[in-house]
């Protein structure tokens, strides 16, 4: 449970850091976009009150404190699943990434309301529409670790007996 713990820190404070350095350091929520690396990589603000790509969007107080309960109460499943299954460590470190990306976009909705997105990714002539964070990239690769990694292990076969065969019981006369 410590790797799990100490992976959901360290993904905590990265997205806290990445989006404190890019909306406010870089200003990125006055200039509104920054082309890094373009068209691969740009900085895209984007304030998602939803789910992904802004599903269940809705200016509401009501649809925010939702999605904050849904997080937590998501986030306190997944650290009681790997505990109870006695996880390996590949799935600690896939619910660390979980639960860190997720309490991280907690934190977003508690202090501004709404997840901050920047990051924006496109390619081949095709323009994305669509800004993600370092938490959201953390939540998707320990969903799909958790898929592979959090496969109960089989249960043991019985001993062998090493060369020895079995004894025939004795007639008694």
């Amino acid at each position: 449970m410590r790797l799990l713990a100490l992976i959901a820190t360290v993904v905590f404070a990265l997205d806290q850091a990445s989006k404190w350095l890019v909306v406010y350091w870089l200003d990125l929520a006055n200039r509104g976009e920054i082309d890094v690396l373009s068209p691969l990589l740009n900085f895209r603000m984007a304030w998602n009150r939803g789910v992904n790509f802004g599903l269940l969007s809705g200016e509401a107080d009501l649809t925010r404190w939702m999605l904050i309960a849904i997080a937590v109460v998501i986030s306190a499943c997944v650290v009681w699943w790997v505990y109870r299954d006695q996880a390996g460590r590949w799935a600690m470190i896939s619910a660390g990434m979980l639960v860190g990306g997720a309490l991280g976009n907690v934190t977003d909705r508690l202090i501004w309301g709404a997840v901050a997105d920047f990051l924006n990714m496109s390619c081949c002539g095709i323009e994305n529409p669509f800004s993600f964070n370092v938490a959201d990239v953390a939540i998707f690769a320990g969903a799909i670790g958790l898929v592979i990694f959090s496969d109960k292990p089989k249960t043991p076969a019985a001993p062998k007996t090493a060369g020895k065969a079995p004894r025939k019981p004795r007639k008694s006369a």
